[in-house]
C-alpha cells in the first residue's frame, strides 16, 4: 500500500517537470524574444514630425521692387488771366470736374462794358467807310471836273476805315477773349482741391497764388527707381512690350494697382546710380492719389521651367544655403543648393534639387542629416484637424 502511494507521488513529480520544461521552452522563450523586440524598439530614435512641400518645375516671373511716388497725370494751378473780384466758386472742394467745367466767376461787367464800346466803334467806323465810298464814288462820276488829287485822297479814305474795320473786329475779339476769361473753367478732367480764394477777393493775373489745383488721377502717374545696372535688361524687355508693374502699400500687404512702364528717363543718376520710370494706371477705382508713396514691382520676365521650392525650405549657414531632402526611406538628407530669384514666398534653386523631390519646410532646427522623419504636408481643403493631413 506504501510502495503505491510512493509511485503515485513519483509519477505526479515527474509530469509537473515535463510540465514546467515545457513551458519554459515555448512560452519563456517567446517572452524573451517580445521582451528584446520591446528593448530594441525603445533604443530606436523616435521619428521627427516635420512639414514638405514638393520641388516643382514652373514658370517664375521675376520682378524688380523699389519705392514709388505717385503723381497726377497732368496737374494744373488754376490763376486767372484777367483782374477783378470773385463773384462765385463753382466747385466743391475733393470734387471730380470734366474738361470745361465752370470753377470760379470773376465779375464781368467792366469787360462787357469794354466789349460793347469796341462793337459801338466798328459800328462808327462803317458808317464813316460808307460815307467816304459814296464821296469815292461821287467824285468818279464827275471825270474832268474832279481833280486827280481829290480823287486819290478819297481812295486813301477809304482805304484807311476799311483798315480801322478790321482793328476794330480785332478789338472785338480782344474784348471778347477778356470776357472769357471771367468764366475760369477747368483746362482738365481731374479732381479739385482745397479753394485758395473765397468770394469777394480780388485776384490778379500776376499773382503766382492760384484759385485751386486740379490733378489728373484717370489715369495717373508712378515715378520709381531701379539701379542702373538693372537699365539693360529693363530697356530690352521694354523693346519688345510694354512692361507690367505692379503698385502696392509700402508695406508690402496690399496690390493697389496694375499698369505699364511708360517713361524710362533719358539720364542716369550719377549721385546714386539709379535710373527714374514712370508707369502709368488706369486707376478706375481711385486707389492711386497724388503724393502717395508706393512700393512697385516691375516685372522684367519671366523664366520658363526654373526649379522652384518654398521659402521656407532654404536654410543658412555659415557655408551657404541649404535644404534638407527627404529620402524614400523618411530619411533627410542635407543638400547645399544655389538660388537666384526669390519672391512670393518662393525661391529659384539652380543646383542641389530636382523637381520631383520633396523638401523640408517646417521642423528643420530638430533634424539632422539622416534623421527618421514623420511628415505632414498641407492640405488643399480645411480638416477639422486644422487642415495637415500624415502621409
Amino acid at each position: 500500500m506504501k510502495t503505491r502511494w510512493i509511485a503515485w507521488v513519483l509519477l505526479i513529480g515527474v509530469a509537473a517537470g515535463a510540465g514546467y520544461y515545457g513551458w519554459q521552452r515555448y512560452y519563456g522563450a517567446d517572452a524573451a524574444a517580445k521582451t528584446a523586440s520591446a528593448q530594441k524598439a525603445a533604443n530606436r530614435p523616435a521619428a521627427i514630425r516635420v512639414s514638405i512641400a514638393p520641388v516643382e518645375k514652373a514658370a517664375f516671373p521675376v520682378y524688380l521692387t523699389g519705392l514709388g511716388t505717385v503723381q497726377g497725370f497732368n496737374t494744373v494751378q488754376v490763376r486767372t488771366r484777367v483782374d477783378g473780384q470773385i463773384d462765385k466758386i463753382a466747385f466743391q472742394e475733393g470734387q471730380l470736374v470734366k474738361e470745361g467745367d465752370l470753377l470760379a466767376e470773376i465779375d464781368p461787367r467792366p469787360f462787357q462794358a469794354a466789349l460793347d464800346q469796341s462793337k459801338a466803334k466798328k459800328v462808327q467806323d462803317e458808317a464813316n467807310l460808307a460815307n467816304a465810298n459814296l464821296d469815292l464814288q461821287r467824285y468818279t462820276k464827275l471825270g474832268e471836273f474832279a481833280t486827280r488829287q481829290q480823287l486819290d485822297t478819297q481812295r486813301s479814305t477809304v482805304a484807311q476805315l476799311t483798315a480801322q474795320i478790321a482793328a476794330d473786329d480785332a478789338a472785338i475779339a480782344n474784348a471778347q477773349t477778356q470776357l472769357d476769361y471771367t468764366q475760369i473753367k477747368s483746362p482738365i478732367t481731374g479732381i479739385v482741391g482745397l479753394r485758395q480764394v473765397d468770394v469777394g477777393n480780388i485776384v490778379n493775373a500776376s499773382s503766382q497764388t492760384g484759385i485751386v489745383t486740379v490733378a489728373q488721377v484717370e489715369p495717373i502717374a508712378v515715378i520709381f527707381t531701379a539701379p542702373e545696372d538693372q537699365l539693360p535688361d529693363i530697356s530690352e524687355a521694354q523693346a519688345s512690350s510694354p512692361l507690367k508693374v505692379i503698385a502696392i502699400t509700402t508695406d508690402g500687404k496690399r496690390p493697389l494697382a496694375e499698369g505699364a512702364l511708360a517713361v524710362i528717363n533719358n539720364q542716369v543718376d550719377t549721385t546714386s546710380g539709379t535710373i527714374r520710370l514712370k508707369a502709368v494706371f488706369d486707376n478706375k477705382n481711385h486707389a492711386l492719389w497724388p503724393g502717395q508713396s508706393v512700393s512697385t514691382r516691375l516685372l522684367v520676365k519671366t523664366l520658363k521651367d526654373a526649379t522652384v521650392v518654398p521659402d521656407d525650405a532654404i536654410q543658412h549657414s555659415t557655408n551657404g544655403l541649404y535644404a534638407y531632402a527627404v529620402t524614400s526611406d523618411n530619411k533627410a538628407e542635407l543638400r547645399k543648393v544655389k538660388v537666384s530669384q526669390s519672391n512670393d514666398g518662393r525661391s529659384v534653386v539652380d543646383d542641389g534639387l530636382k523637381p520631383g523631390e520633396q523638401v523640408i519646410t517646417g521642423g528643420q532646427f530638430k533634424v539632422q542629416p539622416g534623421s527618421l522623419v514623420t511628415t505632414a504636408v498641407a492640405s488643399s481643403a480645411p480638416s477639422p484637424q486644422g487642415g495637415v493631413r500624415q502621409e
